[in-house]
């Protein structure tokens, strides 16, 4: 399956840690990669149809610690469309003026709701299909921007649609907040102070966050299977979803 990771922090903070051992993970997922850091309005996207464990682009953001509160990551195991760049995650789309990115693990069989001209896919894969829909049902719920809490409820709304036909983990972030809904495994971490230290799963890498931050700083790490061997990981439940801001969830 497709691997997620997704990161909502209250400062501008860099993913190279996070991202090294979630990269190790492209041996095992070989079909392209993307990353999309958020940056005040704007979105700095990042995407290869080759593996994150050989591509030029993934070493390039492992050595190039780009700070940003809201990223979106993904290692494409393909399932439906074939491996091309317009079919490499995250998907990015404008709505209310504001960029949207969307990133999927999973396979949505027979999906194939109807689009207007606004919201079309690129690519040929079920998941950039399911980040089209969820805009223009976005768009046609509200008339104007709506605050995290309606759109949260929204997508609590429009989520289980998709679902019924497959699996649908997903990440979406407005630069704003993260959206996570869970179908099958999705994990997360909430890191705070005092911070300790974090030993990778798939790496022989270690950090001491305390040494790296300030008492203030919150980050939210969300990643299909836990990343670190010592932190205090959550388990998502199937159907659940959850929202990010200043790097905690809300309740």
């Amino acid at each position: 399956m497709c691997q997620l990771l997704g990161m909502n922090a209250n400062t501008a903070t860099d993913l190279v840690f996070s991202f090294t051992g979630f990269a190790r993970r492209a041996e095992e997922h070989k079909d392209g990669f993307g990353i999309a850091f958020f940056e005040g309005a704007g979105v700095r996207l990042f995407v290869d149809a080759q593996s994150a464990s050989t591509s030029p682009v993934a070493q390039m953001v492992r050595s190039y610690p780009i700070r940003s509160s809201h990223i979106v990551a993904h290692i494409r195991k393909a399932t439906q469309g074939a491996v091309l760049l317009e079919n490499t995650h995250p998907f990015v789309r404008e709505l209310w003026g504001r960029y949207w990115v969307f990133a999927h693990n999973g396979n949505l069989v027979d999906f194939h709701p109807r689009l207007h001209a606004a919201f079309r896919p690129v690519g040929s894969t079920d998941s950039e299909r399911a980040f089209c829909w969820l805009m223009q049902e976005l768009a046609k719920a509200h008339a104007s921007v709506p605050s995290v809490a309606e759109l949260t409820t929204t997508l609590a709304e429009l989520a289980p649609i998709a679902a019924r036909h497959g699996t649908f983990n997903f990440m979406l972030s407005n630069g704003q907040a993260l959206w996570a809904h869970c179908s099958t495994h999705l994990h997360y971490v909430e890191r705070q102070h005092p911070f300790g230290r974090a030993k990778l799963q798939d790496e022989d890498m270690s950090i001491d966050f305390a040494t790296v931050t300030t008492p203030d700083d919150r980050v939210a790490i969300v990643v299909t299977e836990p990343l670190t061997q010592d932190e205090p990981w959550t388990a998502m439940k199937p159907g659940e979803l959850k929202v990010f801001v200043d790097g905690k969830a809300v309740r």
